[in-house]
């Protein structure tokens, strides 16, 4: 991995909470909703998410 500038790990990191709190918040709608329909797509959100931030994570790694 090339070396990162701390702006750039900066960016990384904001990043990476931004992921993290739009997968919370699916997470919740997903639990508070009672349509069928939009549990799914929810859920669905939720993972994209959830995949994004562990991609991050592990380019840090």
């Amino acid at each position: 991995m090339a070396n990162l500038t701390s702006k750039e790990l900066s960016a990384l990191s904001d990043q990476l909470d931004f992921e993290k709190v739009l997968c919370c918040k699916y997470q919740a709608a997903e639990q508070e909703c009672c349509a069928q329909d939009l549990k799914t797509t929810f859920h669905q959100y939720a993972q994209q998410h959830q995949q994004n931030y562990d991609c991050l994570l592990k380019f840090l790694k």
